[in-house]
Formats: C-alpha cells, sequence, structure tokens
C-alpha cells in the first residue's frame, strides 16, 4: 500500500535524523531535532489515516459532544416504500451503496435487523455504522429516496418509480435521554433467518415500544437477550434523541414520520438516485 510506503520512509528518514543530535553543533541541534518532530507528527498522521482506511477506529465515549451525540455513530435505517418488489429491491440497492461507501472509508458495520422481501430485495433493514464522522456525513440522506428504472420483473419494458426511506439516527448517551422503565412495553421472540444454536431456539430477539410516543424499536443481532435489549435501548434512545430536537414544530410520535415523510411517490423530499 503507498501510504504504508511512505510511513516507512518517513520513519526511516527520522533514523537517519537521530544520529545527528550527538554529532551537529549546538546551534545546530534545534533544528535538526525540529525536523525530526515535524517527520513523526506526519507519520503519526498518516498512520492514523491508515487505521481508519482498515476499519480499526475505535469510536469511544470521548466522542460524544456537548449535545450528548457520538458524531462517529450512527444508526442507519432503510424501507421499502411505494413499487412492491422493485422498491424492495432498490432498497436493497441503497443498503449496497452505503455498505460499499462505509468500507471505501475504513467504517465498521454491525447489523441490527433486517427483513428480505422476495428476489433479495429488503422490506426494511438497520444497521449501525462506526468511524470518523459518520453521523455527521450521513445524517442528510434522510429522507425519501426516489427511482425511475425498468424493473427486472418488467416483461413490457415499462419504466415504474419506486421509492425507499432512509432515516439516520445519532447515537446518544444515556445521559442525554432518560427513558423510564414504566414507559416501556417489552416484547421477547425467537430471532429469523439463519443462526447459531440459540439464535433461533430461545427468544433471544427484543422489540422495545415506547408507550408515551409509540416508537416501536427491534433488535435481534446478538444470540443472547440482554444484548439485544441494550442495542435496541441505543437505537430507541436515538429516536427519542431526534424527537426532542424537533419538539417545537412536531409531537415525539411523529418522529420517524417527520424525518422520512410517508414514502409516497409525491413526497416533496426525495431525490433520484438511479434511473
Amino acid at each position: 500500500m503507498e501510504l504504508q510506503k511512505e510511513i516507512d520512509r518517513l520513519k526511516a528518514e527520522v533514523e537517519q535524523n537521530k544520529p545527528l543530535l550527538a554529532t551537529s553543533e549546538e546551534d545546530l541541534k534545534p533544528l535538526v531535532q525540529e525536523e525530526i518532530d515535524t517527520l513523526e507528527a506526519q507519520i503519526k498522521a498518516l498512520e492514523d489515516s491508515l487505521s481508519q482506511m482498515s476499519g480499526n477506529y475505535t469510536s469511544t465515549n470521548d466522542d460524544v459532544n456537548e449535545e450528548g451525540l457520538n458524531p462517529n455513530k450512527a444508526i442507519l435505517e432503510i424501507r421499502a416504500g411505494t413499487g412492491g418488489n422493485e422498491a424492495a429491491l432498490f432498497a436493497a440497492d441503497l443498503l449496497r451503496m452505503y455498505l460499499r461507501y462505509a468500507e471505501t472509508v475504513g467504517w465498521n458495520v454491525s447489523d441490527i435487523s433486517k427483513s428480505s422481501a422476495e428476489l433479495k430485495g429488503i422490506k426494511r433493514v438497520t444497521v449501525e455504522i462506526k468511524g470518523k464522522d459518520a453521523y455527521s456525513l450521513l445524517q442528510k440522506e434522510s429522507g425519501v429516496h426516489r427511482v425511475q428504472r425498468v424493473p427486472v420483473t418488467e416483461s413490457s419494458g415499462r419504466i415504474h418509480t419506486s421509492t425507499a426511506t432512509v432515516a439516520v439516527l445519532p447515537v446518544v448517551s444515556p445521559v442525554a435521554v432518560e427513558i423510564k422503565k414504566d414507559d416501556l412495553k417489552e416484547d421477547f421472540y425467537r430471532s429469523g433467518g439463519a443462526g447459531g444454536q440459540n439464535v433461533n431456539k430461545v427468544s433471544t430477539a427484543v422489540r422495545l415500544t415506547h408507550i408515551p410516543t409509540g416508537v416501536v424499536v427491534e433488535c435481534q443481532e446478538y444470540r443472547t437477550q440482554g444484548k439485544n435489549r441494550v442495542r435496541a435501548l441505543e437505537i430507541l434512545r436515538s429516536r427519542l434523541f431526534t424527537a426532542m430536537q424537533e419538539k417545537q414544530v412536531k409531537n415525539l410520535s411523529e418522529l420517524r414520520a417527520d424525518q422520512v415523510g410517508t414514502g409516497e411517490r409525491s413526497s416533496e423530499r426525495f431525490f433520484t438516485s438511479f434511473s
């Protein structure tokens, strides 16, 4: 990799300069040290870039800003809108697009829940993305995305219009949004799809309903009920945080509807992604 070669070259240059600190005249030593410091700073910056490209970036609690959200984490939700199987295929295309972009910039992606459709389409999917400025860069993707094309199922060559909704939610700290236990309805069920020894035999999947707002969150990523519940709470907290930001004009129960619209073709919040 070219980046690694540059790092190795700079490190070699540092090693070449170090003996000069002992042999150079006193008035030259500060210049030599300054050169070494500059080279080491360049090495550090390149190593950070390489780490992010390799997917080794680790988001920590230190990343939480004054608002209580983490700009380096995002919860991405994609749902098929109007258009039947073609909308589900479009939702799958959008997911593939975001995953490829995440891979390109070195972000880590983990599945949370997924509901598949026919022809390898997707009814809805939720993933968490971790990486440098993940939420900051993705948040404007929220809305209704529209596609006009000839579906694979169309035999007459007619162009169809289909939609899919995208919601990008921030990951917030528990301090920012306090969820009372009495406000939660918890349901546990067996996860669907392929899994390990426990995932389809034990009720490990979790569904949380926030009673005051009606917001529902599901998670079946992990093999244990406890871990799925923690992740579901994280997502619920994210949705309620977003709602509080818009509270001046919307009720909490209208969180998702306000962010992604109705998914109808006539929605004003869309852009054409494919044609």
